[in-house]
């Protein structure tokens, strides 16, 4: 029985110096457990070749996004939106005279709000009128003749015409995305392959991909209004650029 016990005691006393050596000088005794020496995993994202690739897919634009409007400032409401109404079914006759779709025609903003001057006498702001807004963005999908339809609004809405500029796009960029990814990726493994020749080690397969697309924001140019009977408002859609960046990990054999 003293036996017994006396194996009973030399475990307590070793698990009682294991912990001390845990504890360490910690507060209040907490356990710690230093993790800095442990290896991450073979499947961890910090071990491999880390390279990011680029493609890049350079584009003329097939469609363009006009915004126009009408603003009238009388000194009634009732005066303002009956002339801005009258103006503003001119121009979308204009608009669709020259061939654009209803379904490409969007209003974008409507308001009618007062116009204000400060009164030094009385020490306020008193209202001298009324100003209604009604713009839309018209898609022109013949570029050609966004010159022409430019000029024909103009002329339709007359002094009360608002073009706020013209954005040009693609309409259809499916294609063009997959080609710059192709090019993105074949320029990572490129990167890939000149570390690891120059590192003398072999690179495996791809362990991770992450794509970044960039799309480019509308390309404007500043739609002026054409006088009647002057020539016709050049336009230039100019040259695109889209652009996709992958980040790739690859393993290393």
């Amino acid at each position: 029985m003293k036996k017994f016990w006396l194996v009973m005691a030399g475990l307590v006393l070793v698990l009682s110096l294991a912990v001390v050596g845990l504890a360490g000088c910690s507060p209040g005794g907490t356990v710690r457990v230093d993790t800095s020496a442990l290896r991450l995993g073979a499947g961890s994202q910090q071990e491999g070749i880390w390279v990011s690739g680029e493609g890049k897919v350079k584009v003329v634009p097939d469609v363009a996004l006009l915004s126009l409007g009408i603003e009238v400032q009388e000194k009634s409401v009732a005066e303002a939106q009956a002339k801005a109404a009258g103006a503003m079914d001119s121009v979308m006759e204009a608009l669709r005279d020259a061939g654009i779709a209803e379904r490409d025609i969007q209003t974008t903003r409507f308001s009618i709000q007062q116009v204000t001057r400060w009164d030094a006498d009385r020490e306020e702001e008193i209202v001298v009128g009324y100003r209604v807004t009604n713009s839309v963005n018209a898609k022109i999908r013949d570029l050609d003749r966004a010159g022409s339809i430019i000029d024909a609004v103009a002329i339709a809405g007359g002094d009360l015409t608002r073009i706020s500029g013209i954005s040009f796009s693609v309409e259809d960029p499916t294609d063009l995305y997959r080609e710059a990814r192709i090019r993105a990726i074949e320029d990572a493994r490129a990167r890939a392959k000149t570390l690891a020749e120059t590192a003398g080690i072999k690179l495996g397969k791809p362990t991770y991909i992450a794509e970044t697309s960039y799309v480019p924001g509308p390309v404007y140019r500043d739609a002026l209004k054409a006088a009647e009977g002057a020539a016709v408002t050049p336009i230039s859609p100019g040259e695109m650029e889209l652009t996709v960046t992958v980040q790739v990990v690859y393993d290393i054999d």
